[in-house]
This record gives C-alpha cells, structure tokens and sequence, in this order.
C-alpha cells in the first residue's frame, strides 16, 4: 500500500470539527448538545444576500475573472473607504473565503523552510495554512494574565532568525477576543520597518468591537506600505459563512501580481458566493449596530457566568466573538471529549474547542478552551449552567 505524504502526517485535525462524530452520537443517545466549538453565528444573513440569489437570472453561472468579479471587488473598495481603507480593485484578489487567501499569501512570499512569527494562541487553522505552504510558525505567547495583549517587542526580537520573512496577526483576535490597540500596531510597525518583513493581518472580525473601542487596520501603518498583506472574510462579517467569500488585500503590485497566479491555477472564487458578497455591500449600518449590541449581550451572559465557576479565570474581550478561558481541568482535549461521551445535565451537555489546537507550542493551552458566544442569550445560559455542573464531577479536575 502506498505510504501518506510526510506533509499529510503533520497536517492537524481541526480542533474545532474534530469532535463532531462524539457530539453526533450523543445526538443519537437523546443530549441535546450546544454548539459553541465553531464560529457559526445564528445571526441572520441579510436579506440582501438572500434576495440577490433567489433573484439570479442568468441561464449559465460562468467563471468569473480570477481575482473575482471586478463590479464586486468595486464594492468592497468602497465597503473600504467607508472604514478609512483606500485601496483599488487591483489591491484585491476575491478567495474562497479568508482561508484561500491565506493560502495564496503564504505561497506568494514565502519559501518552503521560511519563518513565520504568530503570537498564539492564534487561529488553529493557520497551523495548517503553513504546513500546506512549507512555512514554519515560530510561535511567541501572550498570556491570560495580561489579557492575551501584544507580546513584549523584545520576544519578537528573540523569535526572530535569518529565516524570518512575516508576521501574523489576528484583529480582533480569534480565540482569545482580543483587540490590539494602535500603540501595539505601532510597535509591529517598528519591527517590520526594521527587519523589512512581511506583515500579515486577519481582520476578518473587524466590525465587531465591543464597550466603545475602536479597531484600528494595518493598511494604515505608515512606511510599510509594501510589507502589508491584509485578510479578510464576506462571509464571517454577514453571517453567511457557506458563501465561501474572502480576500486578500495589499498595495504591494508584486505580491498581487504573483498571487493572481496562484488564483488562476485555481480558475475562480465562487460565482454565487460573489453575487451574494456584491449584495451584502448593501447592508445598512443599523444591521452591524443590532449586531454589536446582541454580541455584547452574549459575551456578557458567557463572561459572567465563568466568573462565577471555581477555578476559571476568563479575560473580557473587547472583540470577535470567542473567549478563551483557563479551566481547572487536566486536559482539555479529554474534557472537551468527556463532555460528549461521558457528561449531560438534564439530558443537556456543551461541545467546545480545546485550546491546544489554537498554538504551535507542544503542551500549550491544555487548561484552556475556545468557547463562541454565537448562540442566543437563552441557550448561552443553558451552555454555561451544563459546564458549571460538569466542573463539579469531572474525574480530571486539577
């Protein structure tokens, strides 16, 4: 039989899906299960969306150019504007989703064997992302304590080799929630300017940002013009996540010229997915006002009810809609099994991400877990009232 690819090996499993066959038979046994291991909000799509594909009238759905739609990389341009980003259709290459355009970045700048510094946890997904890509994440910690900030410029500075070609982040930050703020951006500029690397951003949750704050973009660090890569997601920011519509974003015409390469050796984004994309760019303010004020009614229920649980320590995140907690458990891969297998409450039980898929470091983020808030206030209550009681018995408490 012939053997696996040495790159299929150590290409991970999802911490978040790889529990689903658990969370189906408890399905099966009668437990109603509450999903809060993955980023599915229960936020309606916007009717725009809908409308624009129950309205299609086109007798053949035909590849569209490579770098996407030039009418809806037009809108986007202007989606933009709108949050002080200023960039031209030509800035823009449309993806299947953030992921692809990661993907794409990754392939474009960097060599099999390169560098790539992630303050973690960061979102799992990239640990794959790089694999795919040859690329070595050469992980630095922020820890629960400080909130999950920025890491100090110093342990940059220690990460970084003659191998080194990036810097990644995540704004606001998936799973911890984490917003940076612009003095913290300020300090990524520095060392990028410095050491003249790329500087990768995820912005995909930028709408949401919580009590007030404001997110600040990477496209708007003067001096590195050219080192920045933006990421970004349609279908998160107006809950379609099935539309598979994302980009990437960069002023650098090289980078954007040689990755339209890669875009074209996969043909083009999803047709459907842009129709409704180029619709959502209708969506009126009033929608993502609805949003923030639900989303922080969510994290609020999630983060009080932690606060209350023996042994757990959860920072307030200022954005996203994730929390990542410390727990009084042993191992939260086991627990977040347990819960599945061996756990209900009233014929209810939860299904979390473990935090150890969120880093590159072995060992890291065993007492922690991703938990999203994408539920409503009700079930998110529910949730919280089965995890307080499963702390209570479960046979690894530490």
């Amino acid at each position: 039989m012939p053997e696996i690819s040495e790159k299929g090996r150590r290409m991970p499993a999802s911490p978040i899906r790889k529990l689903v066959p658990y969370a189906e038979q408890a399905k099966k046994r009668g437990t109603k299960v509450y999903h809060l291991n993955i980023g599915q909000p229960d936020i309606p799509t916007p009717q725009s969306m809908i409308d624009a594909m129950h309205n299609l009238d086109v007798e053949v759905i035909e590849y569209s150019h490579s770098a996407g739609i030039l009418s809806c990389r037009q809108r986007m341009c202007d989606y933009y504007a709108k949050h002080g980003i200023h960039v031209s259709p030509e800035e823009i290459i449309i993806g299947a989703g953030a992921s692809e355009a990661i993907l794409f970045t990754m392939q474009t700048c960097l060599n099999p064997g390169d560098e790539m510094i992630i303050p973690e946890p960061f979102y799992a997904n990239y640990n794959g992302f790089s694999i795919s890509a040859g690329v070595k994440v050469k992980p630095i910690i922020s820890t629960i304590d400080t909130g999950f900030a920025l890491p100090p410029i110093e342990e940059f500075e220690k990460a970084i080799t003659e191998k080194t070609r990036a810097i990644m982040i995540c704004n606001p930050n998936n799973p911890t929630g984490y917003l940076y703020s612009q003095q913290e951006l300020e300090v990524l500029r520095q060392i990028v300017r410095q050491y003249d690397l790329y500087l990768f951003a995820d912005e995909v949750y930028r709408e949401f940002c919580y009590d007030g704050t404001t997110h600040h973009s990477v496209m708007n660090l003067e001096g590195i013009e050219d080192n920045v890569v933006l990421f970004d997601s349609v279908s998160k920011r107006y809950s379609a996540c099935g539309i598979r519509i994302g980009a990437m974003v960069s002023r650098n015409r090289e980078v954007m010229q040689t990755a339209l390469k890669f875009a074209q050796a996969r043909l083009s984004p999803p047709s459907l997915g842009q129709i409704a994309a180029e619709a959502a760019m209708d969506t009126p303010d009033s929608y993502f006002e609805e949003i923030i004020a639900e989303y922080m009614a969510r994290r609020n229920t999630v983060v009080e009810a932690l606060g209350k649980m023996k042994g757990v320590i959860c920072p307030t995140p200022k954005g996203a809609f994730y929390v990542n907690p410390h727990l009084p458990v042993d191992d939260s891969d086991k627990f977040c099994q347990w819960l599945l297998e061996d756990f209900n409450f009233e014929g209810q039980t939860v299904m979390m991400a473990p935090s150890t898929g969120f880093y590159a470091t072995p060992g890291a983020g065993k007492s922690e877990v991703r938990i999203s808030y994408v539920l409503n206030v009700e079930n998110l209550k529910k949730a919280m009232k089965c995890l307080e009681e499963a702390l209570k018995v479960y046979p690894g408490r530490v």
